[in-house]
């Protein structure tokens, strides 16, 4: 009698595991980077021409990020049968299993394209969340290896009028890079957000030539989407919407609700209306002597004595702001920004 209780006992136990295992929904296995940039097939032919496959869709931002006066590459690779969706001026909704590509080049005194990095960040089905993996190039220029700890690489590159800068490149260890991308403690792109994808690149706008082709859903007519101004527009924007734009790429991801700034209560988004919030007149929270000795971010009329400008035209640790992603000045910003300052009535 024993035996058989025992026996029904483990008949049933048997039966429940083959229920709880057809049932229960297999748990995704988290993603792990591929050793090198080659290894995904993203492009075809030679890998530094990065001529892109089919489905493999370059982008264009109206207002780029500056980082040393480096050419960049951008691509997003969307899993098949699937598209992104336009929920607004801000980022677009990928799916899971979308990646993000981003390469880093210079113009060197030869007037040729060498390349740096290649980051990537994926949206992992595992859990749903960004993940960041950067690619270092090699002598080669060949391919490109997953290089995880950031590395400081001697250059002399060529800026957009063709004056070389010796300088040494600061490739982001992963950590860094998390640093810019995090906000509300989750890592997220940056520079995709329809604001600053909606303008013509080259083939009539992007956002609806991505709409065309069915991979961005939701897109409403075109003239219901904002649009960040192009910096170096001069012609259709005003210095104050270039200085604006060139503030939102370059400093609103840290200087924002929720990123690496935020104690700093100084938030440069474009749609920042708040003077205070801006920096008019207003005292820095955690500068220290990266200030200079100045007292106000901004002094409307007075470039020369905004905290905001000051850092801008340095390259000092400590000081220079950004501070990750350059080490050279960006002379043409600091132009711009410093003039929208200088016109600002006092």
């Amino acid at each position: 009698m024993r035996k058989k209780i025992c026996w029904l006992i483990c008949a049933f136990l048997g039966w429940l595991w083959a229920v709880q295992s057809c049932t229960t929904t297999p748990v995704a296995k988290a993603f792990r980077f591929k050793e090198k940039l080659s290894d995904y097939g993203f492009f075809e032919g030679n890998l530094r021409s990065l001529r892109p496959k089919a489905g493999v869709l370059p982008y264009y931002l109206a207002t780029p990020l500056f980082t040393d006066y480096t050419l960049k590459d951008r691509f997003i690779v969307l899993p098949a049968d699937s598209a992104m969706r336009y929920k607004g001026a801000g980022l677009l909704e990928f799916p899971d299993s979308t990646f993000i590509i981003k390469n880093f080049a210079y113009l060197n005194s030869r007037h040729e394209k060498v390349m740096i990095e290649t980051r990537l960040l994926f949206r992992d089905p595992a859990d749903h969340q960004w993940k960041v993996m950067n690619y270092l190039w090699d002598s080669t220029q060949q391919d490109a290896r997953q290089w995880i700890l950031g590395k400081k690489i001697p250059i002399t590159l060529l800026d957009d009028s063709g004056a070389a800068h010796t300088t040494v490149y600061q490739m982001p260890n992963t950590n860094d890079c998390k640093r810019c991308h995090i906000n509300n403690s989750v890592l997220t792109p940056i520079g995709p957000k329809a604001r600053n994808l909606n303008h013509d690149a080259g083939k009539g706008n992007q956002l609806q030539q991505w709409a065309k082709l069915q991979k961005l859903a939701g897109l409403p007519g075109i003239s219901a989407v904002a649009k960040l101004p192009d910096w170096q527009d001069s012609v259709n924007y005003s210095v104050k919407e270039r200085a604006r734009a060139y503030l939102d790429v370059n400093c609103a991801h840290c200087h924002t609700h929720g990123g690496d700034a935020y104690n700093t209560g100084l938030f440069l988004e474009y749609e920042q209306q708040n003077e205070n919030h801006l920096g008019f007149m207003k005292s820095p929270v955690s500068a220290g002597g990266g200030a200079g000795g100045l007292d106000y971010d901004i002094v409307p009329g007075d470039a020369l004595h905004s905290i905001l400008a000051y850092r801008m035209n340095s390259t000092v640790p400590g000081t220079a702001m950004p501070e990750l992603a350059r080490t050279v000045i960006h002379k043409e910003g600091v132009a711009l920004v410093s003039r929208w300052i200088n016109e600002m009535k006092r």
